[in-house]
């Protein structure tokens, strides 16, 4: 916690496993409970919440969320969270399943409270290092790189590493979208807050906020693991098929903040409209918007669905990865804001 405020930029890291029994069945999700656990100690979290279905498990935490396949991890935490301290014991868990990293993506935005992130994610050369240190050289396709904008205060940092060069072929059709909202409307970021002594638990605080601020409306299709803190914030996990979704929501006034991911697919046509909904939950004052292989014609949909809410996009820088392909960053303020 920061002395300022609490830091709701997400560390963001996926982790990528093969193996050459063609057969794995549920694989990573084999994983025991304690094991994940003793992980998420070291990151300094907890689980609040969980909720499973044939293709995944998701944990919503105690700061945001994990998500473990048969063959991948995400997970993402907040606050001053030791992110970092989780890929050598991933990794290690992953080989007693007989699976070995071939990919690694590390992703996060600019920090609000950058003084009170503890070594080493107070400069993003040193978290280079640490994850350079702690991965195989197996994973030899790297990149770091910070994909600036013109709003000064926001940028998008990347680092990915893998054991083969990247391909079109690889993308299956799937890409990732990471939104991040500041200046939070205040009106919208009360409905995140929970009235004093209100005879809910964290679970049922969470389905009604899902509720009165239409979250449960972005993807009607998804199930949804939502959880509501004390004595404000909330997070949420949505499962619809086998692709997730999520959103965290810090809401105090001056250092408010709000975050939409989700995994999309070439099959699927909704990603622009859900990003729409998702912002108009807010009302930010200004949101970047990190797409890692959407392909151009998405992004654009994309930016045009968000400048629909009354927002410009003031910036667009786009970078390619030898092991992640292309990520493009987007970023946005109300008309009314400067830059």
């Amino acid at each position: 916690m920061a002395i300022s405020g609490f830091e709701g930029f997400e560390k963001r890291l996926e982790l990528q496993f093969s193996s050459h029994d063609p057969d794995i069945g549920v694989g990573l999700r084999n994983l025991d409970f304690k094991s994940i656990e003793k992980v998420l100690h070291e990151v300094q979290c907890t689980v609040v919440s969980a909720l499973g279905n044939q293709h995944f498990d998701s944990y919503v935490l105690s700061e945001s969320s994990l998500f473990i396949y048969p063959t991948m991890i995400i997970i993402k935490t907040c606050g001053t969270t030791q992110l970092l301290k989780s890929v050598q014991p991933f990794i290690h868990l992953a080989e007693t399943l007989n699976l070995h990293i071939v990919a690694l993506r590390y992703t996060r935005g600019s920090f609000i409270f950058p003084q009170a992130q503890p070594h080493p994610y107070t400069s993003f050369s040193e978290e280079v290092v640490y994850l350079e240190d702690n991965i195989p050289e197996s994973l030899c396709y790297k990149k770091a790189s910070v994909i600036p904008s013109k709003l000064t205060k926001h940028s998008w940092h990347v680092f990915s590493a893998g054991a083969e060069e990247y391909t079109e072929d690889d993308l299956s059709g799937l890409y990732t979208v990471e939104v991040c909202m500041t200046d939070l409307d205040q009106t919208l970021a009360r409905k995140f807050f929970r009235h004093p002594n209100d005879g809910k638990n964290g679970d049922s605080a969470g389905r009604e906020m899902t509720e009165i601020t239409s979250i449960n409306r972005i993807n009607p299709k998804a199930k949804i693991c939502d959880f509501a803190f004390d004595p404000c914030g909330y997070s949420m996990n949505g499962l619809d098929g086998d692709r997730y979704s999520t959103i965290h929501v810090t809401p105090e006034d001056g250092f408010s903040y709000a975050s939409f991911e989700c995994v999309g697919s070439i099959y699927n046509d909704d990603m622009a409209d859900m990003v729409k909904k998702a912002v108009k939950v807010f009302g930010p004052g200004t949101v970047s918007v990190a797409t890692t292989n959407a392909g151009r014609d998405m992004c654009m949909r994309i930016k045009n669905a968000v400048e629909s809410l009354a927002m410009k996009c003031r910036s667009s820088s786009t970078d390619e990865f030898p092991a992640a392909g292309m990520v493009m960053f987007q970023t946005f303020t109300t008309r009314r804001n400067r830059i």
